[in-house]
């Protein structure tokens, strides 16, 4: 470790000190999500599971609750559920990377931890040098830096290309990275290496103006490409959507593809966008395939530029967090997301209220309340016209049977104005929800719709109330969550 890598990091280790109890007397401070000891997290990155053992790294500012030089932190799992925060794995001390160590990925390369990830650099009067860069490591915690590997850029692209995903094929490494054309257009485009080190640029496989896109943003941040049964898909977030209808509300969108990668054409043969969440703040997911064989998808609970500043725990020195995590499943060209089976394990004081009677107008059940909770509504009967869910007080989701419309509205944190976001629901089949303690996942119909959000209720604020505009039957089922 170089004595400029060793003194950014003794650097972070003083803002953690510094801000410390402030953090801890927090009430909005999360119980089982990821956090940052300290400053700003966002983009998970380097998402996979390695000899065992689960390694998350994410994008941390530890200077301040806003953004600026990117390190990458890094918590490990052997379960989903108890995380280790370990030491920083990457600060930016080198002249590839001064910066930013920007988002990427990881893979096993040569039987080491290996970690691909953009290296920003701006000179004085900001303009951006973009290098793709490898460190690797041999115990999973201590890396040791090699420098770019693509270290120029595409023809006819500025330097707004970054956020390399990498794997393997039969025996063929492959890279998609996001990228942005002098004509500002979001494309993504693939490289193909035969030892993970020397790559070629195969084009660009997706992105506005390729058919069957037109005009779709003007940058395509943190691609990721996988594979689910025999279909291939494409997770993207673009920037530069405007609204549609219910559709692309927040100030950037991520959402996904279903088709087929040519990788010899190359193309990616695909269906229409859409989004995976209809909540307020998600961005930036990244999965990966763990040892089970199941496709886990983690996303940052934050959008760049979306009333950052305004968060209030930004006076304490810290903001955003990490979702839980998420299994992919693909049902025809629709991903279904469900919170992981280890999950439930930290449930515990189980209450059940089975096909509870729930009056025209406002009421609670007994015992169903709380702050950090697992919620699971199922067996509707006799769906009346309106039905809601107040959490907190702070935050309502509300479906409309006749119009076939679901809707979630909070209390802005900035004004405490209402906001909402919606999508079309044919029926309201249950409803899973995670509440910590500034957090909302909101899992519909078994995933196939979900709203994710951060709220910020009165600390002392616990009733979970249920709205019904007739008679209505469901099951209510809570437990508490430990972290």
């Amino acid at each position: 470790m170089t004595e400029r890598e060793q003194a950014l990091i003794a650097q972070a280790d003083d803002e953690v000190a510094k801000h410390e109890e402030n953090i801890k007397n927090d009430p909005y401070r999360l119980t089982y999500h990821l956090m940052s000891p300290v400053g700003l997290i966002n983009d998970p990155n380097g998402w996979i599971q390695w000899n065992g053992m689960y390694h998350m790294f994410y994008q941390w500012n530890p200077f301040k609750a806003g953004h600026g030089a990117k390190f990458w932190g890094h918590y490990t799992s052997t379960d989903l559920v108890n995380w280790k925060h370990e030491p920083i794995a990457l600060a930016p001390s080198e002249w590839y990377e001064k910066n930013g160590c920007y988002s990427g990925s990881a893979v096993d390369l040569d039987g080491k931890l290996t970690l691909f990830y953009t290296g920003n650099v701006k000179d004085e009067q900001g303009n951006r040098e973009s290098y793709q860069c490898i460190a690797q490591s041999e115990d999973g915690i201590t890396f040791d830096k090699q420098g770019p590997v693509i270290d120029g850029l595409p023809e006819g692209y500025t330097a707004h290309f970054r956020d390399p995903k990498v794997w393997k094929l039969n025996g063929m490494w492959y890279l998609v990275i996001g990228a942005q054309t002098e004509d500002l257009k979001g494309h993504a485009l693939l490289y193909r290496s035969g030892d993970g080190r020397d790559w070629t640029n195969l084009g660009p496989v997706a992105g506005a103006g390729i058919p069957p896109l037109q005009s779709f943003g003007y940058m395509w941040e943190c691609p990721d490409m996988f594979s689910l049964g025999d279909k291939d898909v494409m997770i993207v977030s673009p920037q530069g959507l405007d609204p549609e209808g219910m559709h692309y509300h927040n100030t950037y969108q991520a959402g996904y593809f279903v088709g087929e990668l040519d990788y010899e054409t190359p193309k990616f043969h695909h269906g229409a966008f859409d989004e995976l969440d209809r909540g307020f703040e998600f961005y930036a997911p990244q999965t990966t395939e763990d040892e089970k064989g199941r496709r886990i998808l983690v996303g940052w609970m934050g959008v760049p530029d979306q009333q950052e500043d305004q968060h209030p725990t930004v006076d304490n020195g810290w903001i955003h967090c990490l979702t839980i995590p998420r299994e992919l499943r693909l049902q025809g060209d629709r991903l279904i997301q469900v919170p992981v089976e280890e999950l439930k394990d930290m449930r515990t004081g189980e209450v059940e209220h089975t096909a509870a009677n729930l009056q025209a107008g406002s009421q609670m059940l007994e015992d169903v309340s709380g702050d950090v909770a697992e919620l699971e509504l199922t067996d509707f009967s006799d769906l009346p016209s309106f039905f809601e869910v107040e959490l907190r007080g702070t935050a309502r989701l509300i479906y409309d049977r006749e119009g076939k419309v679901l809707t979630l509205e909070r209390k802005n944190f900035a004004d405490r104005l209402t906001e909402k976001r919606q999508c079309h629901l044919e029926e309201l089949r249950s409803i899973r929800i995670f509440m910590d303690t500034s957090s909302l996942e909101i899992f519909v119909n078994g995933g196939e719709e979900v709203f994710t959000l951060r709220y910020f209720p009165s600390p002392q604020a616990r009733d979970i109330t249920f709205t019904s505009s007739e008679k209505a039957v469901v099951t209510v089922k809570k437990w508490g969550l430990k972290g």
